[in-house]
């Protein structure tokens, strides 16, 4: 019997497994929102300091168009893990080619390279969705946030000193940008 290379196995179930970047659809809103709200207690990603709830972020998520402000998620096993969304800058139309990214993981996913590969891809579809700079609004004492953007290109566009303030301390917000 000759052995060689041999012609891939598909199987829709294997297929389910694989981790895959989407667009986000209405019915992943709940996990959205999951994601997030898990993040707030860590005091590291964003200034909400209370959960949302799905009612919420339902006008925010009608925001989002997958042909020029996408929101994406990273699903693997049938769970959404991680999403990324791209959202207009300062809504002026001057800034019409300018977005502003925000990038969440599940916590229990976190350091498993999945924000790495929703960056990657969002910068990958740039050039389609018109936009030639990327910022991001990063806590400085965000230090993970800030070696992933960094690790991509991302440079030190801006410094707003003590903007923030939760639980009695002052926080520095990072202002990240890319010009693509």
């Amino acid at each position: 019997m000759k052995r060689g290379l041999r012609a891939p196995f598909f199987s829709p179930a294997l297929s389910l497994r694989m981790p895959s970047i989407r667009h986000a659809e209405t019915g992943d809103l709940p996990d959205i929102v999951a994601i997030y709200n898990a993040s707030i207690p860590g005091r590291l990603a964003t200034a909400d300091t209370q959960p949302v709830t799905v009612a919420d972020r339902e006008e925010w998520f009608t925001g989002f168009d997958r042909d020029k402000r996408p929101l994406w998620i990273y699903e693997s096993g049938g769970r959404i893990l991680g999403w990324l969304g791209f959202r207009s800058f300062y809504g002026r139309p001057a800034y019409h080619r300018t977005v502003e990214s925000a990038v969440y993981v599940a916590p229990e996913h976190q350091r498993e390279g999945i924000a790495r590969r929703l960056l990657a891809h969002a910068l990958e579809e740039c050039p389609r969705l018109g936009v030639a700079n990327v910022l991001a609004f990063v806590f400085a004492h965000n230090m993970p946030s800030v070696t992933l953007f960094e690790a991509h290109g991302f440079g030190r566009w801006g410094l707003l000193p003590k903007v923030c303030e939760m639980d009695g301390r002052e926080h520095d917000v990072l202002i990240l940008g890319k010009r693509i």
